[in-house]
């Protein structure tokens, strides 16, 4: 299961027009500390923060993973612990772990491994800076600080570059899903104003419909989706595994939302892969896919 599984979680953020400036600030803070000794044994149950361990260098360290964790492929052989709804502390501890992943909202296993002696880091959702600043955090407690850092620079590049890019194009009003039932539109889960999904929207050159709702996670009706207005609907999905057939169907769902601009303009997008709902190293990557979809003719 992908990141954001935690979708209903409310969380703060810097404001948008502030964004270049909090993702600059989190490049200069520190995050070590004092008397930590890295670790050489690491269990994640974290999709995005164990593909960041790889990408940091770290994956060598890595000796357990979540059961969804898919990226990247080399943790095919990895012992499997369970994920966000059912991490299993029992096979955790036989892997003799130094520094265990977890969600923040995994309380009681924290809890746990923390009376057990056993070190933790513990993950939460946030924007856009807070992800980047997440990166460079796992790389000081893992060791690998000069590659974290690395990783950093590349993403805070490539969104500076898009940013300049985009800078005098019109934003077009966007609806966001990411997640609904299959072939309906019922259960439709669109972000709202804050969050990791929010940011790299407004990055990518699009403007959020339900950017005045300060929630990561809004359910909308058909009453409000026809209530947007919205002149481009992006739908993310985790399962890259789809065919052309399926993504043509589950297009076709939002027909019957003809009224809407963005159905009436053929202005409705499927865009797959787990680097769209897991804020990991791949953010750059996503939010450029997205300004290449809203701005085609700007973004290569």
């Amino acid at each position: 299961m992908p990141d954001w599984t935690n979708r209903r979680r409310t969380v703060t953020r810097p404001p948008t027009k502030h964004l270049a400036v909090a993702l600059l600030l989190t490049a200069l803070l520190p995050t070590t500390g004092p008397g930590q000794a890295h670790p050489q044994r690491i269990v994640s149950v974290v999709p995005a923060l164990t593909e960041a361990l790889f990408a940091i260098g770290a994956g060598d360290q890595v000796v357990g993973v979540g059961s969804f964790d898919t990226i990247p492929p080399g943790i095919a052989d990895l012992p499997r612990v369970g994920g966000l709804l059912d991490p299993d502390l029992e096979q955790i501890l036989s892997l003799r772990p130094d520094l265990v992943v977890l969600y923040g909202s995994q309380s009681d296993q924290l809890a746990q491994l923390r009376r057990a002696g056993i070190a933790t880091f513990s993950y939460v959702h946030g924007g856009l800076a807070h992800s980047i600043s997440t990166l460079r955090r796992l790389g000081a407690r893992t060791g690998r600080t000069n590659e974290a850092r690395q990783v950093v620079s590349t993403i805070t590049s490539e969104l500076a570059r898009l940013s300049m890019l985009l800078r005098e194009r019109r934003k077009p009003r966007v609806l966001l899903v990411f997640g609904r039932q299959p072939g309906s539109l019922r259960n439709v889960y669109a972000s709202g104003g804050v969050g990791f999904l929010h940011d790299m929207l407004e990055a990518a050159g699009g403007r959020n419909v339900l950017a005045d709702l300060p929630r990561e996670s809004i359910q909308l009706t058909s009453e409000a989706i026809l209530t947007s207005a919205a002149e481009v609907i992006i739908e993310l999905t985790y399962d890259d595994g789809m065919t052309q057939n399926s993504q043509q169907a589950e297009r076709a769902v939002w027909n019957e939302l003809s009224a809407v601009p963005a159905v009436r303009n053929r202005r409705v997008y499927l865009m797959l892969g787990t680097h769209f709902v897991q804020p990991g190293p791949r953010l750059a990557e996503a939010t450029e896919a997205i300004a290449r979809i809203l701005h085609p003719d700007v973004v290569p």
